[in-house]
């Protein structure tokens, strides 16, 4: 059985020889994520260069995914390294106490323009909430607080505005940076951290594509203020190329009941606007440390699935945690067991009309695919991999074959739910003669057996991107 969802895992120092990150793959990553607000660009350099060798060698189609740090919200540092902070204790974040020089009752801030984002009553939330602050007073450059709930603190911790708000720009100049290096590495998608705008996105494309940069933009989505507007969170992902749940950030801004709620609405918003979404943090974290998942987290991995998130995403288990590979399988199992439930969370389109002719040719495939029940597989004879895009968006248990000359098309592909990319040269033959060789390739693969009955999409001419226009129904033989 394919599993059908996507495994996106993070590289750092767990995955640093190629020993480790063709184990990885082996064990079913279809998507690497380069972390850059960790390592410099020639860390991320090699492991890109490394990446694709191996999938070369492995004959499997892997996606990198380069991800921006964005404007990481931060105190700054303490004299001594860290402090005790009680409970009811008052407290100041001061912009202009030099950035070294904090102490048990004042710290500075890494972002200036936090004192004009802050009112009185704001709850700011330090190092992922494990600390909250009242806003008491605000003078100039100084926030005076109170501990609600204290503790240690230590340097370089992250700020939260309870609510959202801040007015950080999505882009940073770091980012900016960053994105010259995505456009040298070829990544194939760029991830935007606290995108808050629809122009964020457009921004981002701007600065890839005068870069040279070909990637698809996917949006964090992880401020407050995004998720609280459902226009706003739809005008956002219908710029983007894909989207990721973004739950820590996002997490401590809307408080974790309320996250639940939020999951669900974005992954279905994303899968009814055509976009790939991907569901992250803290997934498996247990696993950094043990070798078997918690239940909990046995759970949160099926509940997305369930929800009908393209891939679920491993950060620090992967990353530096103590066995990388088998928090992938144990990821995968947990997928596939889920995938085996029947749950529908999105059929045929019965209402509106199309405005793509290959979207029209995806929706009959999957309709005819599901409703006739002895069709093994759907292969899609693709150029830009939009028809088997439109084909994951509806729920069928039934594996999807993207089929293209192009590499660029087998990485993007990787990332989309269902859909397995096979490189093939369809030549300059669209006839009859091309489905027998797409058909041979599948079978030389152990895909598909005499007697398989398949659904085949193609265009006229499979070099023009969006042309498929025929479906065909065709007996193995």
């Amino acid at each position: 059985m394919l599993r059908r969802t996507k495994i996106v895992a993070t590289l750092g120092p767990a995955t640093e020889s190629e020993e480790q990150l063709q184990k990885l793959i082996e064990a079913g990553v279809n998507v690497v994520r380069l972390n850059f607000s960790h390592g410099d660009s020639e860390d991320h350099k090699a492991r890109a260069k490394t990446i694709r060798e191996i999938a070369v060698r492995l004959n499997r189609p892997v996606a990198i995914l380069g991800d921006l740090q964005g404007p990481k919200i931060r105190i700054g540092r303490f004299q001594k390294g860290k402090i005790h902070l009680p409970d009811g204790a008052t407290f100041n974040l001061d912009a202009s106490l030099p950035i070294d020089d904090g102490d048990e009752t004042q710290v500075g801030l890494g972002y200036k323009d936090l004192p004009n984002d802050c009112k009185v009553g704001d709850i700011l939330l330090l190092d992922d909430g494990r600390i909250s602050l009242e806003v008491m007073a605000i003078d100039g450059s100084c926030i005076k607080t109170r501990a609600i709930n204290g503790g240690e603190l230590s340097n370089n911790k992250g700020i939260n505005l309870q609510g959202g708000g801040l007015s950080a720009a999505a882009l940073t100049e770091k980012d900016k940076q960053d994105i010259l290096l995505a456009a040298e590495l070829e990544v194939d998608y760029l991830a935007v951290s606290f995108v808050r705008h629809a122009s964020d996105v457009e921004d981002a494309r701007r600065l890839l594509r005068e870069a040279g940069g070909t990637a698809a933009i996917l949006s964090k989505i992880e401020r407050a203020e995004v998720v609280n507007d459902h226009d706003l969170l739809a005008e956002v992902i219908s710029a983007s190329d894909a989207v990721m749940v973004a739950r820590g950030d996002l997490g401590v801004e809307i408080g974790d009941p309320e996250l639940i709620g939020v999951q669900k609405h974005m992954i279905s918003e994303a899968r009814r606007l055509n976009k790939p979404v991907i569901t992250a943090t803290q997934m498996m974290e247990s696993m950094i440390h043990n070798t078997q998942p918690t239940r909990a987290e046995v759970f949160d991995v099926a509940n997305a699935v369930l929800d009908g998130t393209d891939a679920v995403m491993l950060s620090g288990e992967t990353a530096t945690g103590k066995c990388p590979d088998e928090v992938v399988k144990a990821m995968s199992r947990i997928c596939l067991g889920a995938e085996k439930q029947s749950v529908e969370y999105m059929t045929e389109r019965r209402i509106g009309q199309f405005t793509n002719i290959d979207e029209a040719i995806a929706q009959a495939t999957l309709f005819a695919a599901n409703h006739q029940g002895d069709i093994k597989a759907i292969v899609c004879l693709t150029k830009s991999g939009a028809t088997p895009l439109w084909m994951s968006r509806i729920n069928t248990r039934l594996p999807i074959f993207a089929l293209t000359r192009y590499q660029t098309t087998e990485r993007r592909v990787a990332l989309y739910r269902g859909v397995e990319a096979v490189a093939f040269d369809s030549g300059t033959e669209y006839g009859p003669e091309v489905n027998g060789r797409a058909i041979n390739v599948l079978k030389e693969r152990g895909l598909l057996e005499v007697g398989d009955k398949i659904i085949l999409t193609k265009g006229e001419s499979q070099e023009i991107e969006g042309g498929t226009n025929t479906m065909q129904i065709i007996s193995v033989s």
